[in-house]
C-alpha cells in the first residue's frame, strides 16, 4: 500500500490517486526497484485537493493540508488499511507520515528503513521515503530519484 499526501490537480479532475507527473514518476520509481506498481494499492491520507487559485483559468497550486484535515479524514484513511490488510505501507512524504504517525513524524529522521508501528489500532510495518512531486521539485533532480528508488528497494526487501 502506498499512501500520498492529498490529490494533485490531475488527480483531483480525474478521481484517482497519482495519475500526474509525480504518479508517472512513482510508477518508473517503483519499477526500477523491482516493485510492480500494479499489484499496489496507492491512496492519499488526505481526501480533497487543498489549493489556491490566483486567477480563475490558471491552474490550480497545491496547499499543504493542516493538521485538522488530516484527522478529519483519518477515519477513511483507517477503513482502507482495515481492508486492504497491506503487508507494507509505503509513506510518501512527510504529510502522509504525519497523518499515519503522528505530529512529531519527520521523513528526514527515518526514511528509507523500515519502521514497526500500531496504526488505527492494527500492528503495521512502513518504509517512509519522499513523495514523488519532491523530486520533481528538486534542484538535482537525478539524485533525488535515486534516493527514492533507493528507499523503495529497501520496501521491496522488506516484501520480500
Amino acid at each position: 500500500m502506498l499512501v500520498g499526501e492529498q490529490p494533485g490537480d490531475q488527480e483531483d479532475r480525474q478521481g484517482k490517486p497519482f495519475v500526474g507527473p509525480a504518479g508517472r514518476l512513482l510508477d518508473r520509481a517503483l519499477e526500477e526497484a523491482g516493485i510492480d506498481p500494479s499489484e499496489a494499492y496507492v491512496t492519499n491520507a488526505v481526501k480533497h485537493f487543498k489549493f489556491t487559485q490566483a486567477e480563475p483559468r490558471k491552474r490550480r497550486i497545491h496547499k499543504a493540508p493542516n493538521l485538522r484535515e488530516m484527522t478529519a479524514c483519518g477515519p477513511w484513511l483507517a477503513a482502507e488499511l482495515a481492508v486492504v490488510e497491506p503487508e507494507l505501507i509505503v509513506v510518501l512524504g512527510a504529510t502522509a507520515g504525519k497523518a499515519l504517525l503522528g505530529s512529531s513524524f519527520r521523513i528526514t529522521q527515518v526514511r528509507g528503513t523500515v519502521l514497526e508501528e500500531e496504526i488505527h489500532g492494527r500492528p503495521e510495518r512502513l518504509v517512509p521515503t519522499v513523495h514523488p512531486s519532491s523530486v520533481l521539485r528538486a534542484d538535482d533532480r537525478e539524485a533525488a530519484y535515486r534516493g527514492l528508488v533507493s528507499d523503495l528497494k529497501v520496501a521491496a526487501q522488506a516484501l520480500g
